[in-house]
């Protein structure tokens, strides 16, 4: 991996584990609906006018159905999902929770674009489910009010992620990065315009919960959906995806930082199994003589 392509990887954690701490400021303040409007409103301003100087607007109407698929799995759906999570959990759990993202990743390439998954791989992917389950069995709660489907909530948002990677790679491998993180922020805010419009708050937010919302717009959603697609064309998407293996420790130093969130054993030990198992269906970690065998 070039220097260049580290740098923007661990950038790109840090911007997308920074969201987790606004969205777990935002979410009560906007709701979840007109927060993610309102992220991907700002995204989608930062990154028009930049497509359209440098020329790739008829790229973007070329290839505007795939990307507008794109807007709904990648940014729309799972950042409603995570707002509305981040009501009941904290941004350390989801952003640990987050980093299952990989895990479906393989699952998905494996199923729909048939992928071979090594002994290894598969492995992998039952140890990251195990740390998924034993994050879920110390923080799941049914009862009102609780976070049991606000876990689900990330969960799923994770299965999006992992076949919004996938589609990209599939069929929009080509496609300069800005059109992919510029065409999925307008037609995410497009799509939730209505929606934001119904669910918009009865009571305006102070002058802080609008500041974050800009943090979350311009830094966490438009200059890191640029950075993530830059990654996915120059190191694959296999690899670019790797990155929310960092993004935990980025969300869990930022909430304990400025929102004085906690950290157990049990989040502890779930989130490494996580990665572990994360690390091994990716590729990244193989264990010697099970690396080389391969599976349907």
């Amino acid at each position: 991996m070039k220097p260049r392509d580290l740098f923007d990887m661990i950038l790109l954690a840090a911007l997308w584990g920074g969201s987790f701490l606004f969205m777990r400021y935002d979410a009560p303040a906007f709701g979840a609906v007109p927060l993610i409007w309102l992220r991907m409103a700002i995204a989608a301003a930062c990154l028009m006018p930049l497509l359209l100087w440098r020329g790739h607007g008829k790229v973007l109407r070329e290839h505007a159905g795939m990307i507008t698929l794109l807007g709904v799995s990648s940014t729309a759906l799972p950042y409603v999902l995570i707002a509305w999570a981040m009501l009941s959990i904290t941004s350390g759990l989801a952003s640990i929770l987050n980093a299952a993202t990989p895990i479906f990743t393989a699952i998905v390439a494996a199923v729909w674009l048939r992928d071979k998954l090594s002994y290894s791989q598969i492995l992998g992917l039952v140890i990251g489910f195990g740390g998924v389950s034993l994050l879920a069995a110390d923080k799941a709660d049914f009862k009102p009010g609780g976070s049991g489907w606000a876990i689900i909530a990330m969960l799923l948002a994770a299965l999006l992620y992992g076949f919004s990677t996938n589609l990209t790679k599939r069929y929009l491998g080509k496609v300069p990065p800005l059109v992919n993180a510029a065409g999925a922020s307008l037609t995410s805010a497009v799509l939730l315009t209505p929606l934001a419009w119904w669910y918009w708050p009865a009571k305006m937010p102070g002058l802080t919960a609008w500041l974050a919302v800009i943090g979350l717009g311009a830094g966490s959603t438009a200059l890191a959906l640029l950075l993530f697609f830059r990654l996915i064309a120059n190191i694959g998407a296999a690899r670019a995806i790797t990155v929310t293996f960092l993004i935990p420790l980025f969300g869990i130093l930022w909430g304990y930082l400025f929102l004085h969130e906690t950290l157990n054993a049990g989040m502890l030990l779930g989130g490494g199994v996580v990665i572990v198992g994360t690390a091994l269906a990716t590729g990244v970690l193989r264990l010697s003589g099970m690396a080389g065998r391969t599976a349907a």
